[in-house]
This record gives structure tokens, C-alpha cells and sequence, in this order.
């Protein structure tokens, strides 16, 4: 009898375990999920994206309410769709199972199989992203008071219009909509909508509530063509530069951007806007015109970063966005419809330098044991045919490149008297140079006399290491010097 009331017992704590930790709390409709209910709740939802966050992360809180949105929105279209979150820093087991590595990490999972999340980060974006993802590409439109209702609901959307909904050109179109995640697409094939809107033949039109109102579209019907059709026209011809638009106006397809800098304060958009409308339309899908308003606090490291001063504003930037970013200035800045349109043309054409950051050398640069470098002198300290020369490029803000500086002067102090070593650092923030782009701090190179070789150092950030990469390196080459003299004698004996 008490084998068995332990086995009831047993059994009673098992299935409560269970229980307990199959069951899944709401947080603000939000799903609470942790290993125990994981799998029931990617199982039991054909469609949940899941959010890995760490409650320190800034993103992740920054997410947060729009997060919360997207749910409420969800609801409120009685979708089946689920959103789901999870503490990947209580949860560690489970962040490693999905290969989290950063935060926030979200995944979209279809019956049980995930996918990467690559939308946007807003509760619109979020919720387009994922109707996108569950249901048809574009939605069927069988009347006109169903177009005009699709056109109403949202600032841009795509209609194609086919009366053959399986031909070439459909397929394409259709497919042109399944990876365009930004925006409702729709289709039809009934004569009357096609008479409303004046299409004969198979065509395209994207509806928007700015600029002009709608685009017909006029190119071959390709996923490709259409897909860049709907990029450059989805966004006003100029920009405004904020949370919402920044991932539409760097993650879209047009890399070439004229970045004006205004202050509305100022009276700048009112003087300034309608000419960069106008110029704005000659390079529609070329070149994206983007306004920021230097008056947001937010803004000032943008300032910052192009290496201007609150004295240029207005001022202008053209940037091009490829693995390293581009940067051309004008030589005066001309903010009227022929001024922009010249500055942005010469840019196409080739006819600007890049714009590269420099502060003004020092006269006591040279002084210390640790030389300071700027984009005016680093060519001839680095590569110098006489010395080794160690560089770190740093930013004044990095807190690794604060602990480096004391240990990198001791560095600087115990090779002072070596003719033949130079230690130096440069601000690469503030200093850019055309042939090494910085992608992280701090950074440390060694430019190799004679053959002016770059190594990178990628060892421990202690005096030691830093002293036996530069010796060793340096020991190595006269190594290499000594065995190539060795080498040539055989090699005259058989002459």
C-alpha cells in the first residue's frame, strides 16, 4: 500500500511539473516563453515570432513597445499570428539552441521551423512583415470599392492588374510582392477596376498619399525591375531622417544618398525644401535625398560624424553606402535647385574626390614617445622605409581604447630611444584615410619598413604581448634577411 500511495504521489508531482511548465503567462499579449513551454508553443501556433532579448539591451528596450503594438495589432485583426519573447539571459540554454548571438535576435517559426526575422523594427513593419509572410503575396481584388479600400489603408500600395493572373508577367509581379515585405501588394483581373484606374493591358500602378499620388510603372515585368520600381518610389522624393524612416533609408536599395542638413529652428525647411523636391526628381531611384534636422540632440553625433560644426548648417554630404562608406563634400554649399543638381550630378559622373576627415597636425606632435598621428602626416610616418612603426587608431569615446592608453604609453617609453621603432596613434574619428578604413577600436597595425607590409595585431592588449609582436616581427624579418644572403651563395656557385 505505500508503494503504490508513493507511486500516486509520484505521479501526481510529475504531472504537475508538467503542467506547470507547459503553461504560458501573457505579458501585455505578449507570450512569456521558457524551455519547459518552448515547444508547446512553436507546436501548438502554426505561425509565432519569437524575440531574444536581454532586459539590459537599449534595442531591445526600444523594441519593447512596439513590440507590444504589433501584438495588439494582431489581435485586433483576429490573426492567428503570435508573438512570442523570451530572456535569453535567464534562458541561456534555449538562446544557444536557436544560435542567438546578439540582441535583440527574433525568429519567425512556421509549424515548428524558424526563420530569420528581417523586417523592420516598428509595429507596422513588424505586422506587414509577418501577413506578408503567412498568407498570399498580394491580396485579390474583385471590385473597385476593394481596391479603393486596400489604397486607403495603408501610405503606399502596389496593385497589378492582369487579366491573366497566371501568365509570365503575373508570376513575376507576384513574386516581386512575396519579397517585398514593406508594403501590401494586391491584384486583380476585373474590367471594371482596370477602367478606374485607366490600365489597358497588363500593367502596375504603386498608390501613395505624397509626392505625386501614383506611379505607373513602364519597365519590363521582371521580379527585378519591379521590385526596384517599388524601392524607388515607396519613399518621398526627400526624406526626413528619423527612428521610423531610418531602416527604409539605409536598408533599402538605393545606396547613393544627398544627406541635408537643416535646422528647423532656423527657418531652413521653409527656405530650403521645395528646391530639393525639384532636384530630388532627376535623380529618382539614383540618388535618395534625406534631410536631417540638426536641432534633435539625437543628431549631434551625426554631425559628428561627417566632422562638421553647427557654424555649416545648412550643409550637405553625399554618402555612398557600400562596406565602406564613401563621404563627398561640395566646395560651397549651394542649396538651390541648380546648386543640389549640379553637386549631385558630378558625383554620378565621377568628378568628386572623396571627402576624407582631418584635424589640423600638431606642432608638438612628435614630442612624446607615443606620436600623434593625423590624416596629413600619416603617410609619411607609416611608411617610412627606415622604421617600424606601430599605429593604434582609437576613438576618445571607446572604453577598451581608455584601459589601452596607459599600458600603449609604457609601450611608447620603452622603445623611445630605438631610432629604428615609432609609436604612434591616431584619432580615426576625426582622421580618415583613403587607402585603410577603421571598422572597430581600437585598432593596431604594424607598417613594416623597407617593404611597408601591414600586419594587423590581434594578440592580448598587455605591455608584454605588444612588445614581443613588434620584437618578434622585427626579429623575424631579419631572420628572413639573413637566410635570403645565406641563399645566394649556392646560387652563385652553380653560375
Amino acid at each position: 500500500m505505500r508503494v503504490g500511495v508513493s507511486v500516486a504521489v509520484l505521479l501526481a508531482t510529475l504531472v504537475l511539473t508538467v503542467t506547470a511548465e507547459e503553461e504560458i503567462s501573457l505579458d501585455e499579449g505578449v507570450l512569456v516563453l521558457t524551455k519547459g513551454n518552448f515547444k508547446k508553443a512553436t507546436e501548438d501556433n502554426e505561425f509565432i515570432l519569437v524575440e531574444f532579448y536581454a532586459p539590459w539591451c537599449g534595442h531591445c528596450k526600444a523594441l519593447a513597445p512596439e513590440y507590444v503594438k504589433a501584438a495588439a495589432k494582431l489581435t485586433e485583426l483576429e490573426s492567428a499570428i503570435k508573438l512570442g519573447k523570451v530572456d535569453a539571459t535567464e534562458e541561456t540554454e534555449l538562446a544557444e539552441e536557436h544560435g542567438v548571438r546578439g540582441y535583440p535576435t527574433l525568429k519567425f517559426f512556421r509549424s515548428g521551423k524558424a526563420v530569420d526575422y528581417n523586417g523592420g523594427r516598428q509595429a507596422e513593419e513588424i505586422v506587414n512583415w509577418l501577413l506578408k509572410k503567412t498568407g498570399p503575396p498580394a491580396k485579390a481584388i474583385a471590385s473597385v470599392d476593394e481596391a479603393k479600400a486596400l489604397i486607403d489603408e495603408k501610405p503606399v500600395v502596389i496593385i497589378g492588374f492582369f487579366k491573366d493572373q497566371e501568365s509570365d508577367g503575373a508570376k513575376q509581379f507576384l513574386a516581386a510582392a512575396a519579397a517585398t515585405d514593406d508594403h501590401p501588394f494586391g491584384i486583380t483581373s476585373e474590367d471594371a477596376v482596370f477602367k478606374e484606374y485607366e490600365v489597358e493591358g497588363e500593367g502596375i500602378i504603386l498608390f501613395k498619399d505624397f509626392d505625386e499620388g501614383k506611379n505607373k510603372y513602364e519597365g519590363e515585368l521582371t521580379e527585378e525591375d519591379i521590385t526596384k520600381f517599388v524601392s524607388a518610389n515607396s519613399l518621398p522624393l526627400v526624406v526626413d531622417f528619423n527612428h521610423e524612416t531610418a531602416s527604409k533609408i539605409f536598408g533599402g536599395e538605393i545606396k547613393s544618398h544627398l544627406l541635408i542638413f537643416l535646422s528647423k529652428e532656423a527657418g531652413h525647411y521653409d527656405a530650403h525644401l521645395e528646391a530639393c523636391i525639384n532636384a530630388a526628381k532627376s535623380f529618382k531611384g539614383q540618388v535618395l535625398f534625406v534631410t536631417i534636422n540638426t536641432d534633435e540632440d539625437d543628431h549631434a553625433r551625426i554631425l559628428e560624424f561627417f566632422g562638421m560644426k553647427k557654424e555649416e548648417v545648412p550643409g550637405l554630404r553625399i554618402i555612398k553606402l557600400e562596406e565602406d562608406m564613401a563621404k563627398y563634400k561640395p566646395d560651397t554649399y549651394d542649396l538651390s535647385e541648380s546648386g543640389l543638381t549640379t553637386f549631385v550630378q558630378k558625383f554620378l559622373d565621377g568628378k568628386l574626390k572623396q571627402h576624407l576627415l582631418s584635424q589640423d597636425l600638431p606642432e608638438d606632435w612628435d614630442k612624446e614617445p607615443v606620436k600623434v598621428l593625423v590624416a596629413s602626416n600619416f603617410d609619411e610616418v607609416a611608411f617610412s622605409k627606415d622604421k617600424n612603426v606601430l599605429v593604434e587608431f582609437y576613438a576618445p569615446w571607446c572604453g577598451h581604447c581608455k584601459q589601452l592608453a596607459p599600458i600603449y604609453d609604457q609601450l611608447g617609453e620603452k622603445f623611445k630611444d630605438d631610432d629604428s621603432i615609432v609609436i604612434g596613434k591616431m584619432d580615426a574619428t576625426v582622421n580618415e584615410l583613403e587607402h585603410t578604413k577603421i571598422q572597430s577600436f581600437p585598432t593596431i597595425k604594424l607598417y613594416k619598413k623597407d617593404t611597408n607590409e601591414v600586419i594587423d595585431y590581434s594578440g592580448a592588449r598587455t605591455l608584454e604581448a605588444l612588445s614581443d609582436f613588434i620584437e618578434g616581427k622585427i626579429a623575424k624579418e631579419k631572420d628572413e634577411e639573413e637566410e635570403d644572403e645565406e641563399g645566394d651563395v649556392p646560387a652563385k656557385d652553380e653560375l
